[in-house]
């Protein structure tokens, strides 16, 4: 594991996105509430929240972090047949929270097929990338 010991702390923050597309009537079924299984958005966004939490115990040799803020959003889009997941993680720390929001937007999307895997076994998740990070000594990065 990389030594961050004598790294500043300042504070991080680090926005990850990703897509899970999906046949329309399955995106119906979501949107309508009529799922057996629940409210599919929010167990998603709380599993995106739990995963953030614990990806050290995930990645290895990912640093444990104590997290200040992490939010998960779900937006749908039926035009695309799609939900589009945005994680924001951040932290006053010794090291960015990439991993950390990277991992709630992917562990979310997870979640979204886990709960629909009966309904449309065809679902995509794509698109899943780090759209910014600010803080330390790297200093500020934004996906063009």
């Amino acid at each position: 594991m990389v030594g961050v010991g004598a790294k500043k702390i300042t504070d991080r923050e680090a926005v990850a996105t990703g897509t899970i597309r999906m046949q329309r009537a399955t995106l119906r079924l979501i949107l309508s509430g009529g799922h057996g299984k629940g409210d599919v958005l929010a167990a998603a966004r709380i599993a995106g929240i739990m995963a953030a939490k614990k990806t050290s115990d995930l990645v290895p040799l990912c640093h444990p972090i104590v997290l200040t803020a992490i939010d998960v959003a779900l937006d749908t889009d039926e035009a695309a047949s799609a939900i589009h997941c945005r994680a924001t993680v951040r932290t006053r720390g010794q090291t960015g929270v990439e991993m950390e929001a990277l991992t709630a937007v992917q562990v979310a999307l997870l979640t979204l097929y886990d709960m629909c895997k009966a309904a449309d076994r065809a679902m995509v998740m794509t698109d899943i990338m780090l759209i910014a990070k600010s803080g330390g000594r790297s200093g500020n990065w934004t996906r063009a």
